[in-house]
């Protein structure tokens, strides 16, 4: 499967859906003043656009490489990320600040079927949703498509949650309603910190994890030649990573044969899953 077509589905069929359920959450809760449904359609809004800045990075992210860009454009996919962790950071504060002013008003709302099966098909489309975007993300490893896949399962307890603050207003506790809608509030929230972490740690080019490490040191360490490895680092580039290895080699050996080892040096880890090259350092030892 393509990498970026299979993203731009994901992000298509993203927008489909959240428009549908964005639509028929806002006239359910407007119509039935509850807040946990109203926040439940904003937190639609935002997958909304949250699915078109899937669609707008991938789109950057699959332009091939040019003389401005030798690595291609694979961080669009983690700044398009990032826009969308400060999105759900700002609703988040929208719906919290609504939700706490219907409990301090002691709002009421009116508990309908209607509202029940607007909570439980959003819950099936969801979990459809979460279960294919998150079968991508992972195989192609792409942080965007992740980033949707658990939009779409925060969405899925988030819609849960409603429909207790639903069912509860029924049996005349409104209050849970408010509440539920603060408890939404603060999962989009840590979503969105999540996002950005993720994003930010490959903006800012932090270090390969140690685990990815170590295997790459073992294998370097393994070829002939090679006294002792100096230091390897990364940095990363969309969806992959440059690797910068310094390594030692006998100084009394020729340009010739040291060459021979920074070149099989440079083979062997472009092996690795993740790694799009390599820049191999000789050291005398």
């Amino acid at each position: 499967m393509d990498r970026f077509r299979a993203t731009k589905r994901v992000a298509v069929l993203g927008i489909a859906a959240n428009i549908f359920l964005l639509s028929i959450k806002l006239i359910a809760g407007f119509l039935s003043r509850s807040q946990a449904m109203i926040a439940d359609g904003f937190n639609s809004a935002g997958d909304v656009f949250a699915s078109v800045m899937t669609l707008v990075g991938n789109t950057i992210a699959s332009k091939p490489e040019d003389k401005n860009h030798p690595y291609g454009h694979g961080k669009a996919e983690y700044i398009f990320s990032m826009i969308i962790s400060l999105s759900l950071m700002f609703v988040s504060f929208t719906i919290f600040k609504s939700s706490l002013s219907s409990i301090i008003n002691k709002a009421a709302f009116d508990a309908s079927w209607f509202l029940i099966t607007v909570a439980l098909v959003t819950i099936v489309v969801k979990l459809t949703l979460f279960i294919y975007t998150n079968r991508v993300g992972k195989k192609m490893e792409n942080l965007l498509v992740i980033a949707n896949s658990e939009d779409h399962r925060n969405d899925v307890f988030v819609t849960v949650g409603t429909l207790i603050g639903i069912i509860m207003g029924y049996f005349g506790f409104s209050w849970v309603d408010g509440a539920v809608g603060i408890g939404i509030s603060l999962w989009i929230f840590y979503t969105g910190v999540k996002i950005f972490i993720s994003s930010f740690k490959v903006l800012m080019d932090t270090d390969i994890d140690p685990v990815f490490k170590e295997t790459t040191y073992n294998l370097v360490k393994g070829i002939k030649g090679v006294d002792h490895i100096d230091s390897i680092n990364a940095k990363p580039v969309g969806a992959g990573y440059i690797l910068l290895i310094k390594v030692s080699v006998d100084g009394e050996m020729s340009v010739n044969e040291s060459h021979k080892i920074a070149s099989e040096v440079k083979a062997r880890v472009k092996d690795l899953k993740g790694v799009k090259d390599a820049v191999v350092h000789i050291n005398p030892c």
